[in-house]
């Protein structure tokens, strides 16, 4: 996540503000210049505050505080390029559906944002019949053992909006044994299911991935009962990032995948703040690190991990110093770590792919180029 700062006062932002708290504007996001914009109304629309040009509506969920996205004012679309991946949202006339879906909205976002740093593609379920959609469901009032189960199927996840509530997310983390469960966790690791049909499977790139996470054609839910039963082998640290990773392949490419996503976003936020990191008991120079360069952008993977285990190090010594867990408590081992090396090559590749094909489309609908004469030329 980058930092932003509002345009009329200087004053540094979290992404989700929606006003200034300073000179109080009203703040909304634009996705595609990823910015966040102080505004000013007009004519029941608004404009960038002191500036003439384009007019913005905000998306339709904006009006339940679950979103501070903006649409161009010309666009036919009620919805922001986040919320048109809703399917399902749970029955806003309950209370606490609204302040959980709220919470989920605010991962939600924070995912997709993160995705279209990455040029990733994401269409809707109305762009195409495999698109990603998000249905939010609450747990029957009426029959208690019929809970609702977060997970992926063929681009659609599902999310029980009962992980919002803080007390049962941490009741879940517990009885399952995670040292870390968020919503934002959450998101990754399902959309990780998504991308890898998308990134191995409609590639055809089944051979390479099989080499380095096993193979995924073993029975599915024969290996999550033996998880559940038998736990994960005692030295599952050595080759996977979490102990889910080592069920199956596919939990594997997807706690792989959600990892990556926190690597980069903490990174980039690292960059953000001009942080570096250089402890004076450090005699090796091994937890060294300057954070100022664009994990997004970065071809070699080795320089985001040089860049990571020093960071971690020191994240999780802060929050150490306030009596909380571990920000990031995972050991990175080198077999996780050509993983995630794996993940940063297919998205960067799939990526590169995208902004080729934006640019093609973009020239196509500029006009043909001016000739230039000779005398023109340098």
């Amino acid at each position: 996540m980058r930092l932003f700062k509002c345009q009329v006062c200087a004053q540094l932002l979290y992404f989700e503000n929606t006003r200034c708290e300073k000179c109080g504007h009203t703040l909304g996001y634009e996705p595609l210049q990823n910015q966040l914009l102080a505004l000013e109304p007009r004519d029941q629309l608004w404009s960038v505050a002191r500036r003439k040009g384009k007019a913005y509506r905000f998306c339709a969920n904006a009006a339940h505080g679950a979103c501070n996205w903006l649409i161009d004012a010309a666009s036919a679309d009620s919805f922001c390029l986040a919320c048109r991946h809703n399917g399902v949202i749970p029955d806003l006339s309950q209370p606490q559906n609204l302040a959980n879906w709220q919470k989920i909205e605010i991962a939600k976002h924070r995912l997709i944002y993160t995705l279209r740093r990455l040029n990733l593609p994401l269409q809707t379920r109305d762009e195409n019949p495999k698109g990603l959609v998000f249905n939010f469901l609450a747990d029957s009032p009426f029959d208690a053992n019929a809970r609702v189960m977060t997970g992926h199927d063929s681009g659609t996840i599902t999310l029980a909006v009962t992980e919002a509530d803080d007390v049962e997310r941490e009741r879940r983390r517990s009885q399952l044994g995670e040292p870390y469960r968020t919503l934002l966790g959450h998101f990754r690791h399902e959309v990780g299911h998504y991308f890898w049909e998308l990134l191995v499977l409609d590639k055809g790139a089944e051979e390479s991935f099989i080499a380095l996470f096993g193979d995924h054609t073993r029975d599915y839910d024969e290996a999550l009962r033996n998880h559940y039963a038998q736990g994960a082998p005692a030295n599952w640290q050595d080759n996977f990032v979490s102990a889910y990773a080592a069920a199956h392949p596919w939990e594997d490419f997807a706690e792989t995948w959600a990892h990556y996503l926190h690597i980069v976003d903490t990174i980039e936020m690292a960059g953000a703040f001009g942080i570096s990191v250089e402890p004076v008991l450090d005699d090796t120079g091994e937890l060294d690190t300057t954070i100022d360069f664009n994990p997004y952008r970065v071809k070699d993977f080795q320089s985001i991990v040089d860049a990571w285990l020093p960071l971690s190090f020191a994240l999780n010594n802060m929050n150490r110093s306030m009596g909380q867990p571990d920000l990031y408590p995972f050991m990175l081992s080198q077999p996780a770590i050509a993983k995630l090396s794996y993940i940063h090559g297919a998205v960067r590749d799939i990526g590169i792919t995208a902004l080729m094909q934006q640019a093609w489309l973009a020239w196509q609908a500029s006009e043909p180029p001016k000739p230039v004469t000779p005398e023109k030329t340098r």
